[in-house]
């Protein structure tokens, strides 16, 4: 028995969403309190891993990835960890029966970021964006089902358009800061050197698709998780609305956020559409 242990690893898990992520935290907040423990552990798993290609710049960070990815090997095999993030995950991963492939994928564009810098085709960015995002919104989904492989398989397409669209966002909104620190371009045949007001709402449209096609999904999810991913949809819709409205030049040079009374805000009205029954 490691209960206490479990507990504090969980604990770990749940204090990096909180210090990293204020919208997803609150997100989760909204999910019923039996999926919440397992969504803080898929996030704190996956922050770690981005961490390590987006920050560490004094560091080998591909020596860094290398273990721990191989820590999370072990965490796998043997059901322990003594990196409380990787055993609150393992926990997660067994309890919900999450696919070893979605694991390998997202460690995979990890592992692009390292040496990748310019997604050239489509294929290429549908393949990263896949690993970095879709299969995290695959790994929750998981969670939600509760089992239920009739409903996973129904709802999957919807669950990675989601992930799509929330990386997508990120892009965007991290646009200056990804080609100027990190000599990083995601979007294909974009000139991030001439990004105009053409290339900002060409991308937008195919967020917005995305965006569409996801909402569809969120209505069918169980109603005990349906406010949270909601929540987190529409704080997102709320991000791109505002990169929409903001000038090409000024995404160039600047981070768009949302302010948190505005996040607060889109909290109440999520809230109060479930309970009328309008979600």
């Amino acid at each position: 028995m490691k209960t206490h242990f479990d507990q504090v690893s969980y604990d770990c898990s749940k204090l990096v969403t909180q210090r990293y992520s204020t919208s997803f935290t609150l997100g989760t907040k909204m999910l019923g309190s039996k999926f919440r423990k397992h969504i803080y552990n898929i996030y704190g798993f996956v922050r770690f891993a981005d961490e390590i290609v987006d920050s560490f710049h004094n560091f080998n960070k591909e020596d860094l990835l290398q273990r721990f990815e191989l820590d999370l090997t072990h965490a796998l095999n043997e059901k322990i960890s003594l990196n409380p993030i990787l055993n609150s995950f393992q926990n997660t991963v067994h309890e919900n029966n999450i696919q070893k492939d979605l694991i390998d994928a997202f460690l995979k564009s990890m592992k692009m970021d390292l040496h990748k810098h310019t997604y050239n085709t489509r294929e290429e960015y549908q393949e990263y964006i896949y690993g970095s995002a879709d299969v995290v919104g695959l790994m929750c989904l998981a969670v939600f089902v509760e089992g239920d492989l009739k409903k996973y398989d129904a709802l999957k397409p919807h669950a990675m358009a989601l992930g799509s669209a929330f990386q997508k966002v990120n892009f965007l909104r991290d646009l200056n800061a990804d080609f100027e620190l990190l000599d990083r371009t995601y979007f294909p045949n974009v000139d991030l050197s001439n990004f105009d007001e053409q290339s900002k709402l060409a991308i937008i449209e195919d967020i917005e698709k995305d965006f569409k096609y996801a909402l569809e999904g969120i209505f069918k999810l169980p109603e005990s998780v349906r406010l949270g991913v909601y929540t987190a949809y529409k704080y997102y819709w709320k991000l791109l609305d505002k990169l929409k409205r903001t000038p090409s030049r000024k995404i160039q040079s600047a981070r768009i956020r949302v302010p948190n009374y505005q996040k607060m805000g889109v909290l109440a009205q999520s809230y109060v559409k479930f309970h009328l029954n309008l979600l």
